[in-house]
């Protein structure tokens, strides 16, 4: 598997593929060579909603799907921005990813799909990926009857990785947007979920938001990687901002075998 860090394909990276440009051309070939890459989609894809009261609020027109496509295979949702246009922003974007075979977990159009693990094979090995997000709004979390994203609720998490080892997983990894932006170290509550996660049978816990990379650690002998940084975002002028990671794990039935990180740079429009 192949985990990139935040895609956001509103403002220039949109205007590039509306010229015909692949913001993902020059990493194509290591998202290309995995069995699955799996990437957080921090923008609404839809042609319909509202612009919610924040500060930032992006939307990707749906032609950017082709590409995404092309080379994810799976999406989180579970973020700060895939609700930017409100609940029908955001259930289009869940329908268009559909149309366009993305698979995708983190949000539904309810509680119960927002926190559905999404359960993959590749080579034999079933692989749960679940998505969370604390970033606020808090407002973008899903209800009983209410689309939305899943919130990082540490009795949840632990409640979905059961029902993903139940439903035949091998290897669970949950996928958390946590953190506060531009700080290089997490946060003591990133450090006590990722070990809790860990401690309750997760394979590996791998993070984003901050929009800047955090390291990793070996917690009993799982990786815990805090946050990738940027793989497509305009907007931020810091080497640390217009740097991210690839994270390439090697996975059997058994959890993760081996992992390695590969270095992205973004230009001044944030593409890699």
């Amino acid at each position: 598997l192949v985990f990139a860090g935040d895609i956001m394909l509103d403002e220039l990276p949109g205007e590039a593929i509306a010229r015909g440009e692949n913001p993902f051309a020059a990493v194509a070939s290591l998202l290309d060579g995995a069995d699955l890459a799996v990437g957080n989609l921090e923008c609404a894809v839809a042609d319909g909603g509202k612009a919610v009261e924040k500060q930032f609020a992006f939307r990707a027109h749906p032609r950017v799907l082709d590409l995404v496509a092309r080379h994810f295979g799976a999406v989180s949702l579970a973020n700060n921005h895939s609700a930017d246009f409100g609940a029908a922003g955001l259930l289009q974007t869940m329908d268009r990813l559909r149309a366009a075979r993305i698979q995708f977990f983190g949000a539904g159009k309810n509680l119960n799909e927002a926190h559905r693990p999404l359960i993959v094979q590749r080579k034999g090995v079933r692989v749960a990926l679940l998505g969370y997000n604390e970033f606020q709004p808090r407002w973008f979390e899903a209800g009983p009857s209410a689309p939305g994203v899943a919130w990082g609720e540490d009795e949840q998490i632990l409640g979905d990785m059961k029902t993903a080892r139940a439903a035949g997983a091998q290897v669970v990894i949950p996928i958390m947007h946590w953190g506060w932006e531009h700080e290089t170290v997490p946060c003591p509550r990133q450090r006590e979920l990722a070990r809790a996660l860990i401690d309750a049978g997760a394979d590996a816990v791998v993070g984003g938001h901050p929009h800047v990379t955090q390291g990793a650690e070996i917690y009993r002998g799982k990786l815990i990687l805090y946050s990738l940084g940027n793989l497509v975002f305009n907007g931020f002028e810091s080497q640390e901002a217009n740097t991210g990671w690839l994270l390439h794990l090697a996975l059997d039935g058994r959890g993760v075998r081996r992992w390695h990180t590969i270095v992205v740079r973004l230009d001044e429009r944030g593409l890699p």
